[in-house]
């Protein structure tokens, strides 16, 4: 009898092994990563030649928390080098996650030290044993995964580090309009585990974008989801100084009002917001004032809107637009991008092989055809040449 229970508990463990490893993952990416709204249109002859003419980019994706090879053409999620060539787009920015609440979405006031749903997601994944128990390994392997990609595509994605590799890459893309680019951008400074020091290791792996919160207060300033919602502390000031200096790029995305203002008080430099919705739209605690809209502006700065329902109070593709129409009347057409969240458990109108479409809704919103160029990169563009580091190998 006890041998017959321990076998039939062991085929059950095994049942419950081959779940979590490999069912799970794909499970919780399709059912979270979706399209979802009413299908877009074919997009127009002249939105296909607007996005062809420019340089398209998008502020934020998550795809490298999933174990998808994003060299190959996938059927799940929002984003891989195929569909970014497909849409058009000259270059997208990868977000790496590296702890998450695990009441997703943990908008609400998450305490520092609760559960963490990646721990769970990235072992079931098998990423390696490293990244288990420190958020900074965590973001030094998605790096890894993604270097990996680009070196072995064929040349279809680069890595973007300096205004010297933008302009290289630039200049093949004038030939070549089959190919791609990246940049490698951080969701939330816990990966430094509290030592500024790591702001050297993570710039050599090839990150140059950086938001000091994402779900979690921590020990460089306080999360608009935060239990505490503090501002930059000491620590984060000095952050801050740092990531100038070498030329990385903050995001404010899901920073705490009070981040955002010190932030603010001490930049220098253009800052981002990498994916959000306005309040005046969507209220939301995670969104952003139209005070904070204006601030940024003067500063430079760009805000990428998202696509997915709690930035855009909406499914569809119009809902996009109308925060998208929102902000650019209180930033200022200069100041506006794509921020779509790709891949970041959120459903949304269209991946990125849809980018036409948007084209397509911008302009018949009744943005100019230069007005769309800037809101779909041409703001981007800018701001990398005016903040990444001159040369490969600026320190």
């Amino acid at each position: 009898m006890i041998r017959k229970t321990l076998k039939v508990a062991g085929i059950i463990i095994s049942v419950l092994a081959v779940f979590f490893f490999t069912l799970f993952p794909v499970l919780l990416d399709t059912l979270t990563n979706r399209i979802g709204g009413k299908p877009l249109s074919r997009p127009s002859s002249r939105a296909r030649a607007l996005v062809q003419k420019s340089f398209i980019a998008d502020l934020h994706c998550d795809a490298l928390l999933w174990n998808r090879d994003l060299r190959e053409r996938n059927s799940r999620g929002h984003v891989d080098i195929p569909r970014l060539i497909e849409g058009g787009a000259a270059l997208q920015t990868f977000s790496v996650v590296s702890k998450a609440p695990l009441g997703m979405m943990g908008y609400g006031d998450n305490v520092r030290d609760s559960c963490d749903l990646e721990t769970m997601g990235l072992i079931a994944q098998r990423w390696p044993a490293r990244t288990w128990f420190s958020m900074r390994e965590r973001a030094l392997y998605q790096s890894e995964r993604l270097h990996e990609y680009c070196r072995t595509s064929g040349g279809r994605c680069s890595i973007i580090t300096s205004v010297e590799s933008l302009n290289r890459y630039l200049e093949r893309r004038a030939k070549d309009q089959a190919i791609t680019a990246a940049l490698l951008s951080i969701e939330g400074a816990q990966v430094l585990e509290g030592d500024t020091a790591n702001i050297d290791v993570l710039y050599r792996a090839g990150f140059r974008m950086m938001s000091p919160t994402h779900f979690f207060d921590n020990d460089m300033a306080g999360s608009a989801h935060g239990a505490e919602k503090y501002g930059l502390t000491k620590k984060g000031k000095t952050m801050i100084r740092l990531m100038e200096a070498k030329g990385m790029i903050i995001d404010l995305a899901h920073a705490s009002p009070r981040t955002i203002d010190d932030v603010l008080a001490m930049a220098t430099r253009p800052m981002v917001v990498s994916h959000t919705g306005v309040r005046g739209v969507c209220p939301g605690v995670r969104n952003i004032s139209d005070r904070h809209i204006r601030m940024i502006a003067e500063k430079g700065g760009v805000i990428g809107i998202g696509y997915f329902p709690k930035a855009t109070c909406g499914e569809s593709i119009d809902a996009v637009v109308r925060s998208i129409r929102y902000a650019a009347d209180r930033a200022g057409i200069r100041h506006v991008a794509l921020g779509s969240d790709y891949d970041g458990l959120v459903q949304v109108p269209f991946d990125t092989a849809g980018l036409p479409g948007l084209a397509d809704a911008l302009l018949n919103s009744a943005f100019s055809e230069d007005e769309v160029g800037l809101i779909m990169g041409g703001n981007v563009l800018r701001l990398l040449r005016e903040t990444l580091p001159p040369r490969d190998g600026h320190r």
